[in-house]
């Protein structure tokens, strides 16, 4: 009997290797057919970006029209803000207040089971005379987050399945924006260098 297992765990293991082998062989022939016949250029260093600058301009704004919901509201949605006050750089006055300043709504996740809150994230804010690739981040804006009463909840309730299950169709709370909501992005005016030379 002891004979026969010994027999059978070095077939199985000679078998694998074996496998292991021919896979290599078949990896290493996609690799030959697809990489090799092919020139792979190497990406271009953007060298102009200025990593130790560390001026930053913030930037207070408020939606123009409120969310109610995530619900209300779709991946890629262009939307609007409008700047709550001026916005100064070295005491020049490069954002007036009440400018309106377009946007999207970049993703949305929906709220979930066992209390994960929904959240939707705008970015792509556009400003006039800026180039957006100095303005940082993204905005993100999320509903309540239950989970905190939901886990110890669940597991309080495991002693008497399946009730514990039953927290599994608690949602989290809907992200929603009001008009009047302080929003937060900054400015950092000095992050992309050209020839020495700050650009707007």
């Amino acid at each position: 009997m002891n004979k026969l297992l010994g027999i059978l765990f070095i077939g199985i293991f000679f078998c694998c290797a074996g496998s292991s082998h021919a896979g290599e062989i078949i990896q290493d022939e996609l690799v030959n057919t697809t990489l090799l016949d092919k020139k792979i250029e190497k990406p271009e260093p953007f060298e102009n970006y200025n990593f130790e600058n560390t001026d930053v301009v913030e930037i207070k704004l408020a939606i123009v029209d409120a969310i109610k919901s995530e619900n209300d509201v779709y991946e890629g949605q262009p939307v609007k803000f409008r700047v709550l006050s001026d916005v100064h750089y070295k005491g020049r006055l490069i954002i007036k207040r009440h400018t309106i300043v377009p946007a999207k709504v970049e993703v949305i996740i929906r709220s979930g089971m066992n209390g994960i809150p929904a959240s939707i994230i705008f970015g792509d804010f556009e400003f006039e005379g800026i180039n957006k690739h100095l303005i940082s981040d993204t905005y993100e804006v999320r509903g309540q987050d239950r989970s905190l009463l939901v886990f110890p909840l669940k597991w309080a309730l495991t002693i008497l399945p399946p009730t514990g299950t039953f927290t599994n169709f608690i949602k989290g709370g809907h992200a929603r924006i009001k008009s009047n909501k302080l929003v937060k992005i900054y400015y950092h005016p000095k992050w992309l260098m050209n020839n020495g030379k700050e650009q707007m």
